[in-house]
């Protein structure tokens, strides 16, 4: 599964070796919405309620595109990087524990699977109403300091599709022009 590229298996990127922490996802986007809505909902659209499908992806869109965003936009900035701000960022992955409490978005580093140094770490708000705002920082700024290898001064970024309100001090912001950039 692995060898045809069905199946991408994510672990915890940090200056520690995590084996036990390993997610496997469905890698093509397609098949993950295929399995996800479509499956589900082929009954309902072959029995004239195609209404019903509908409102079950409306419901769900919202943190199933989340999730489905964040390997490009993984992908996006590992094209951009390295760059003259982060010159040594060769690798961008994300970090979590067991419990997924905290579950890290972004996490900038040397290396994988195990870094010799974190560069940054950050969070991915991909929504359309509400813009990265105080309350997403200091969750960030909270979570950041369970990653092995960070501190008080690593450096927080963030990836929003509707910008950041007010000012924050986050050392970068990507925007969606930015992530479709990468791939020019």
């Amino acid at each position: 599964m692995q060898a045809k590229r069905i199946v991408a298996t994510d672990s915890p990127l940090s200056s520690t070796a995590d084996t036990k922490n390993k997610r496997y996802r469905i890698a093509d986007s397609y098949l993950r919405f295929w399995l996800a809505f479509l499956q589900r909902g082929l009954p309902l659209i072959e029995r004239g309620r195609g209404d019903l499908a509908l409102d079950r992806i409306e419901r769900s869109w919202t943190t199933w595109r989340g999730r489905a965003v964040e390997p490009l936009i993984r992908a996006s900035l590992m094209r951009r990087l390295p760059d003259e701000q982060w010159p040594d960022t060769e690798v961008v992955g994300g970090w979590w524990n067991r419990q997924n409490n905290p579950e890290i978005d972004l996490v900038g580093a040397d290396r994988a699977p195990v870094a010799s140094a974190v560069h940054f770490a950050g969070s991915i708000k991909w929504l359309e109403e509400r813009p990265f705002d105080r309350h997403d920082y200091d969750e960030l700024a909270r979570s950041v300091l369970a990653i092995p290898g960070t501190d008080a001064r690593t450096p927080l970024v963030a990836v929003t599709r509707s910008g950041v309100d007010g000012d924050l001090p986050l050392t970068a912001v990507w925007d969606a022009e930015d992530i479709v950039a990468a791939w020019r």
